[in-house]
């Protein structure tokens, strides 16, 4: 085996859970959760570490159902503006770490240093550094040096993750949660900083349970005793969960309501929800800082504050980018809650269409103008995703028919040379991917909804349906940005987004 970047992809492609494994998986899920810390603790030994050794990393711990990964992202853009600069001379930190899931279009997006990927070269000598002291402690143990000697693609992630931190001693490492948190893979973390709760909503009920009670007990779980705690506003189920286990863990949990701190500040996330989640990372990172660093914050920290959440950028949550005429607005929600949130992020760019009378369906659709759903979910209630998106926008429109034209299609990246290694997902059925199952149930669905947006497109490739959107402005002709949502999975983002760089970079 090689030991490049493209070869360390490969390699970690093998530990990828096929669909049939994880329909197994789902069906077990309480054996399978009380196993998993256990588990993780036993990965982390074969490469050389205890769960005590991330202490040092001081983490913050942040879970949630929406707004996690953004949440994060604000944190650490936070935590940056304390680095060295020329207005720095005394710099607090050297290197902050970001731990995030899932990645749009690298792996490497996953494990960021001063909010930057990892570079082809360090995330491939981490990632062979982790993966031959697995081999090496399955050698000894006498045991197969096969893919049986690693854990899953997310764990062995996570724990490429820690590693990669230690190895580079930064400052503090701002960790995301994969699924819930009890069980998810980064809570083997024993003594983090300080740990948030995002909004909580439906989310993976196969692992976590299907009522809010059961999600928030599961992301309640990264609380650890003595270790100050925050969340937003929640439902009062949710929230009579979480005070409840922060008294059972001895946490002082504190709720966070938006601050006219954040709400004066141009976020460098656009969307009005997003002031919920910068207000909560706002508190987060001032804990994190008083806690660590009081007595050298200086007299006006909140001036970095300010820079931070100007300057966070991430990509593929309520985005927006222009190319000949065409206004794609991209947000990789894939839950009912965010779907909504995306839904209402996008009609706050456009005007509700004039109430047009007409006789006919062709007639109405002919003075309106173009805007353009660009959707796919390959996994989950992909229907229940798409009535959720057309009735949040028909009402914020007041208009039935929120597009005038629909495609679906695969997260499948081009049309010949398939996906890209770093977006290669073996948990999906292939042969309902190539048989485009999920795009048909999809257009038969939208159909019953909306029969006025006329034959919703079906295509078997993100390229392909980019492509007909291109087409489509160009014979449309109007002078105007055509507005494209692309929305449904984060999977779908990132292709999507492999297709818009890779013209550009043509």
């Amino acid at each position: 085996m090689g030991r490049t970047y493209s070869d360390a992809i490969t390699a970690l492609n093998t530990l990828q859970t096929n669909s049939a494994v994880i329909e197994s998986l789902r069906k077990s899920r309480k054996t399978l959760n009380a196993q998993a810390i256990p588990e993780m603790i036993e990965w982390c030994r074969r490469a050389g570490y205890e769960p005590a050794d991330f202490d040092k990393l001081n983490p913050v711990h942040i879970a949630g159902t929406k707004g996690k990964g953004s949440t994060s992202a604000f944190v650490s853009s936070i935590l940056t503006q304390f680095l060295p600069s020329p207005a720095q001379p005394n710099p607090l930190f050297h290197k902050i770490g970001l731990y995030t899931s899932p990645h749009l279009r690298f792996v490497r997006e996953r494990i960021r240093i001063n909010n930057e990927p990892l570079s082809e070269e360090l995330f491939a000598k981490y990632f062979f550094e982790v993966w031959d002291k697995l081999e090496e402690s399955a050698r000894t143990k006498g045991e197969p040096t096969d893919k049986t000697a690693k854990p899953s693609y997310f764990r062995f992630l996570t724990l490429m993750a820690f590693h990669t931190y230690i190895r580079e001693e930064v400052d503090t490492a701002v960790i995301e949660c994969g699924v819930g948190g009890e069980y998810d893979s980064t809570n083997i973390i024993l003594h983090p900083s300080v740990t948030g709760i995002t909004s909580l909503g439906i989310d993976h009920v196969q692992i976590l349970g299907n009522t809010i009670e059961e999600i928030a007990w599961h992301k309640a779980g990264i609380m650890k005793e003595g270790v100050p705690a925050f969340t937003v506003p929640q439902l009062p189920a949710a929230q009579a969960v979480l005070e409840d286990r922060a008294k059972q863990k001895s946490v002082d949990l504190h709720t966070v309501h938006e601050n006219p701190f954040v709400a004066a500040i141009e976020l460098g996330l656009e969307a009005p929800f997003q002031r919920s989640n910068a207000s909560l990372a706002v508190k987060l990172a001032m804990t994190y800082l008083r806690s660590h660093h009081g007595a050298e914050l200086g007299s006006n920290p909140l001036q970095k504050f300010v820079r931070g959440l100007e300057r966070v950028r991430w990509p593929g949550r309520c985005e927006t980018r222009r190319e000949d005429g065409i206004a794609w607005h991209i947000d990789a929600g894939h839950t009912l809650e965010s779907i909504k949130l995306a839904a209402s992020w996008f009609a706050g760019h456009i005007s509700p269409s004039p109430q047009v009378k007409s006789t006919s369906t062709t007639e109405a659709a002919s003075k309106r103008k173009t805007r353009v759903l660009l959707f796919n979910q390959q996994t989950r209630d992909a229907p229940a995703l798409a009535r959720m998106l057309h009735s949040t926008l028909a009402a914020a429109l007041k208009d039935e028919q929120p597009f005038t034209h629909v495609v679906f299609c695969t997260n499948v990246t081009f049309k010949d040379e398939g996906y890209r290694p770093d977006l290669v997902s073996i948990n999906t059925d292939r042969q309902k991917v190539e048989a485009l199952e999920v795009q048909m149930g999809l257009r038969d669905a939208w159909k019953e909804l909306d029969g006025g947006t006329g034959e919703p497109e079906v295509k078997g490739s993100i390229e392909e349906a980019v492509e007909w959107v291109r087409g489509l402005k160009a014979r449309e002709g109007e002078e105007e940005d055509m507005l494209v949502l692309v929305t449904g999975s984060s999977h779908l983002v990132g292709g999507f987004l492999e297709v818009l760089e890779s013209r550009e970079g043509a």
